[in-house]
């Protein structure tokens, strides 16, 4: 049966808000509850566990769980790649060099088992496994982007943003106007919307002085949380009024 969303421009806004609400809630656990990037990445990475495995023994769609690990990918995709990048000094370059390494390699073990990498042909327990691994370093891998551009790169947090979404409008694009492969666009996308969520975090959450806005991480997390909230109960609202195939079947006799 069908275990994930159709993706559908909803998807994107509320992949948007979870990975903002990742980079934000890390920051909140790590920085301002001075948790630490390693303690925090073992609490978060188990959460993501028990939500995974949830996910995993469902036979259905649930737009709550589903969100749930997406959250979760992106907030232990935070710590973890604060961890490698800050607290074991790789830097953001090296570190985002490393995740897109591992996040190619699962891409080519995944190819090679035959399966499609499209995400509208997940039907297996083996092959929704290597969705999620892929889920989670793709979001590892854009919090390391994001802050590699924010901090490294020059161009500074809200800079990092309008990059970004230039480089989501381009891909929107070529969806729309080319040939080119929808599932290649797809994972582009997918990765790129992290880097997104995390620089528009720490817009956010920086002090002026820093050139975000100041919200801090305890008030932005509560407002993306909300909008979150709000959004999955849309989307729980939405699936339960789609009629399932053996209705469809039956109005047409």
């Amino acid at each position: 049966m069908k275990k994930l969303p159709e993706i559908l421009f909803a998807f994107w806004v509320m992949k948007i808000c979870a990975t903002t609400l990742g980079e934000t809630a890390g920051d909140l656990l790590s920085m301002t509850m001075d948790v630490g990037y390693a303690t925090s990445t073992i609490i978060l990475m188990s959460i993501f566990l028990v939500t995974v495995v949830a996910q995993l023994l469902s036979k259905r769609y649930h737009p709550f769980l589903y969100w749930a690990v997406i959250l979760s990918t992106s907030t232990a995709g935070t710590t973890m790649s604060d961890y490698m990048d800050r607290t074991l000094e790789l830097g953001y370059a090296k570190g985002s060099a490393i995740l897109l390494g591992i996040l190619l390699a699962i891409f080519t073990y995944w190819r090679s088992t035959g399966s499609s990498l499209s995400v509208e042909k997940v039907h297996t327990p083996k092959v929704e496994i290597l969705y999620w691994t892929a889920i989670l370093f793709s979001n590892t891998l854009g919090t390391a982007l994001g802050d590699y551009l924010a901090d490294d790169s020059g161009l500074g947090f809200a800079g990092g943003a309008m990059l970004i979404g230039g480089l989501l409008a381009v891909v929107v694009a070529l969806t729309f106007f080319t040939n080119i492969s929808r599932v290649l666009l797809f994972w582009i996308a997918f990765v790129l919307t992290r880097p997104f969520g995390a620089t528009l975090g720490d817009v956010l959450t920086k002090d002026h002085d820093k050139g975000g806005l100041g919200f801090g991480t305890i008030g932005s997390s509560a407002v993306l949380g909300g909008v979150l909230l709000l959004l999955v109960l849309v989307e729980l609202w939405r699936h339960k009024n789609i009629p399932t195939e053996p209705e469809v079947i039956a109005e047409e006799l």
